[in-house]
């Protein structure tokens, strides 16, 4: 499981400037909207990717990573543990690499995360960006 330490994160999010968030939703009561809420609110630019939807916090809705208008820094994944393989597959073939791949709460996978690292991202699993980014800074999330 990659948990990377304190330093590591506080570092991948001061560089962070934009995030796609793939797998985001409109509903104020998902997770999947509030985390990039409270990112966009932080100051991140937020990049929604989503076949479902056309826009998102102002933001239109790219269908897939490929059709982003510009290279995200950190790439969010609210995906099925079973999907992130292929979402690997998709930031591997960006023509610029994100610096970090951030998998919320509950979600891992061994080996895409392997492959991930491998390529010079920092991965990280199973920990929710809005209260580490909380913690890590201070700030406290709308709930």
């Amino acid at each position: 499981m990659h948990r990377p330490d304190d330093a590591t994160l506080e570092d991948l999010l001061r560089r962070t400037k934009t995030i796609a968030v793939v797998g985001i939703k409109a509903g104020e009561a998902d997770d999947a909207f509030r985390v990039p809420r409270y990112l966009q609110a932080a100051g991140y630019r937020i990049l929604p990717v989503s076949p479902k939807l056309d826009e998102v916090l102002g933001e239109r809705c790219a269908r897939s990573l490929g059709e982003l208008p510009e290279a995200p820094d950190l790439v969010v994944l609210f995906r099925a543990s079973p999907h992130i393989p292929a979402h690997a597959d998709e930031i591997l073939a960006l023509p610029r690499r994100p610096l970090g791949v951030w998998m919320q709460l509950g979600i891992s996978h061994p080996e895409a995360s392997a492959r991930l690292a491998a390529a010079g991202i920092t991965v990280v699993e199973d920990r929710c960006s809005m209260v580490e980014h909380a913690r890590l800074f201070q700030k406290r999330p709308d709930h």
